[in-house]
């Protein structure tokens, strides 16, 4: 069976993102930006999500690392849209929670073509490292936007911002790879295919 691998590129003023997205191989992720606890908690999220993922990233993190993050999730929903898109159906829907010592994070997810995010997490510290914790919302935002993804994450609690966000990503790694399996047969949708 051909493997589901794509790769994207999106190159701005602001940021210059490759990405290659393979649903099919277990090898480890390779994520390479200049924000080093954007690069742990991409890499955590693949790594249990069960997918390859390699990302090449740049950007104006002289300004802030917000343009590089909303970027990346613009380009990893834009690689998961093309896989349904190019290589038919998935199981559509996934689910996971994960504890990472004091917290716990969940993530549900719909590929259903219908972007729609709800996301709850109150991060006690502002930052982990260097990093604003806030920019961690404008990724789902834009993961769910341009993959037509219906997102729905929350951190229920914790007490360490860093296990927080870890907790989260696992989550979110985990209910892609459940919602990206491949399906047989008939589309996961009552309307004959999903993305209409």
């Amino acid at each position: 069976m051909e493997t589901r691998r794509i790769t994207q590129e999106r190159n701005t003023k602001e940021t210059r993102i490759r990405l290659i997205l393979d649903l099919d191989s277990p090898k480890e992720p390779q994520i390479d930006t200049p924000v080093p606890f954007f690069n742990h908690i991409l890499n955590s999220m693949a790594f249990h999500g069960g997918f390859f993922l390699q990302i090449n990233a740049s950007g104006d993190i002289d300004v802030d690392p917000h343009h590089l993050v909303e970027d990346t999730g613009l380009v990893l929903g834009d690689a998961l849209r093309e896989a349904v898109m190019s290589y038919g159906s998935i199981q559509r829907f996934g689910y996971s929670v994960i504890p990472m010592d004091d917290a716990l994070g969940e993530v549900t997810i719909d590929a259903s073509g219908r972007p729609f995010l709800v996301f709850n997490a109150d991060f006690p510290q502002e930052y982990a490292g260097s990093f604003p914790l806030c920019l961690l919302k404008e990724f789902f935002i834009a993961l769910s936007t341009r993959g037509g993804l219906t997102v729905h994450g929350s951190c229920r609690y914790g007490d360490n911002s860093h296990h927080m966000a870890e907790a989260l990503f696992k989550a979110l790694g985990k209910a892609l790879g459940q919602a990206f399996i491949r399906k047989q047969g008939n589309p996961a949708s009552t309307k004959g295919s999903l993305h209409e």
